[in-house]
This record gives structure tokens, sequence and C-alpha cells, in this order.
């Protein structure tokens, strides 16, 4: 009976509180260390093409995220089906707007992503917006536009969410630069957004903002004077009294001279995925702890 029961907790410890097994999850993909790692080369991350913006579900069985081909953007999707992995297919893309950056709603029932689709869906290209689809049982919706409490005349990029439905996100509407902002949800509809503080914003770029789901951290895009390339990584923590400590570059554990961008951050809170020099990559987010300090 001893015996029995321990191969009972060893088989409970593997499959995890999702019911799906730990090894099957991630594309089956060896966890990473705290050194970055390319994220499943050869299968994801390709050397003749461009990938960004990659985003699991919250049991890490579907994986989203945008691909650069001839300039145009798309979003691809790979799904977990019984012990394998489905080949990566592109569920959205057009030949006048492209769309990238997806994120999902703290429900799943919306997938977000960012497009210069016009907004009657025929007319010539625009400034970004940030848009979303609905998921049906036969798969997507039409794209919807987020609305004027989240969109304007500039662009907007990036989207992410706290658990309660806020999104945080950039504009360029006041710094053309971008900054990032805020838009709590309530009774169906995306508030009027408000900018994060000077703990965050500055005159320089600010984009491609991840929110942690309780909202205790933030890493974002930046391009400041002290970087180390076109863009690098930068965190900031809340505080006690819902401010934000000085956001602080992750440094060359991150960063490097060329471009990275695209931060999330698994629903459990085990890897930091982000995107540089053109490819996803993956680390443990033990890492984050030494920037808290």
């Amino acid at each position: 009976m001893k015996v029995q029961i321990y191969i009972i907790v060893i088989l409970l410890l593997c499959i995890g509180s999702s019911g799906v097994d730990d090894n099957l999850k991630y594309l089956k993909q060896k966890p990473p260390s705290t050194t970055p790692e390319v994220f499943a080369p050869g299968l994801i991350s390709k050397t003749n093409e461009y990938e960004f913006g990659s985003v699991f579900n919250k049991d890490a069985t579907e994986f989203f995220y945008g691909v650069t081909i001839n300039g145009k953007e798309e979003i691809r999707y790979s799904k977990l089906i019984g012990t394998e992995w489905s080949s990566p297919k592109t569920i959205m893309k057009h030949e006048k707007y492209g769309y990238n950056d997806p994120f999902l709603s703290p429900d799943e029932r919306r997938l977000y992503f960012i497009s210069i689709r016009a907004l009657d869906g025929v007319g010539e290209p625009k400034d970004y917006d940030i848009w979303y689809a609905e998921r049906l049982d036969t798969g997507w919706s039409e794209p919807i536009n987020a609305g004027s409490n989240i969109n304007s005349e500039a662009d907007e990029y990036y989207i992410s969410f706290t658990n309660d439905g806020t999104m945080y996100f950039s504009s360029s509407k006041i710094n053309s630069n971008f900054d990032i902002y805020t838009s709590t949800y309530k009774n169906g509809k995306f508030q009027k957004a408000v900018a994060l503080s000077d703990a965050i914003n500055t005159s320089h770029y600010e984009a491609d903002v991840f929110v942690a789901p309780d909202e205790s951290y933030v890493i974002f895009c930046a391009t400041r004077p002290e970087g180390l390339g076109r863009g690098d990584l930068y965190i900031s923590f809340k505080n006690d009294d819902n401010t934000w400590t000085k956001s602080v570059t992750m440094g060359d554990v991150i960063n490097t001279k060329g471009h990275e961008l695209c931060p999330f951050v698994t629903k459990d809170g085990k890897y930091f995925f982000y995107t540089s020099n053109q490819d996803i990559y993956w680390v443990s987010t033990d890492i984050l702890e030494h920037y808290r300090q």
C-alpha cells in the first residue's frame, strides 16, 4: 500500500495542477537554467525568420507567437494534442495589414494583438492599434478594435494583463518615443488609460511592457543613453504603497548590443521569455530576484 501511495504522489507531482504531465508542456523542451537559451531552436526559433511576441496559455498547452515574413507580420500557433505538439501553423495574417504581439486575456477567451488594420477592415493601413479576436468553437472571430480609451491616432504597442483584467500597453500619443499606460476593465469596457509614473516613463522610448498578473512587477523594453543596444529590457517592482521602484536595466545577462523586446513570464511563474536579435529566448525566473535586490 505504501509503495502504491508513493507512486501516486510521484505521478501527481509530474502531472501538476493542470492535469498535464510537466514533461509535455512548453513544446516538450528541456527547462532552462538562469542562463538564457534559444527556445525550441529549429522548430520555433529559426535562423531565416524573425520570431517575437510569444505567449503560452496558463496550462502551457497552447503557444502563440509572431513571425515576420517578407516584411509582413503573422501570428502562429501550436497546441499540445495528446502527447504531441502540433506543427506551428499561421492562424492570423493579412496581405495588407499584418498582425503581431499576441497576448491572451486573463480568461483566455480573447487573443489580443496589434495591427495597422483599417477600422473598416478594407481601407488603407493606419497607425498601430490594439485589437482582439474572440475564441469560437470554429477558431477565432474577425478582429475587433479595443476602442478609443485604448487606441489613439498615434501608435499603440504590445499588451499584457493583471489578474483583474487591467491592461498594460504602450502608446506614442503624448511622447512620440512611447510611454507605458494602464487601463482598468469595468462593466465590459476599458476605462480611460493612465500613464505610469516617471519611475518607469521617461523622455526616452518605453514600450513592450509585461506586467505580472498580481501587478508586483513590470518588465519592458526601453532605449536609454546607458543602454547596451538598440533596445534593452528593464524591470521595476511595486512597493507596498503602490508606487513603483525606479526601473533598472536587466544588464548583460539579458541585454546585448542588439535588440531585446517582447517580455513574457509564464502563468506558473517559472520561465521568462523574450525576443533577442530576432529569436525567442527563455530563462528561469530565478534571475528576477537578483534585480529585486
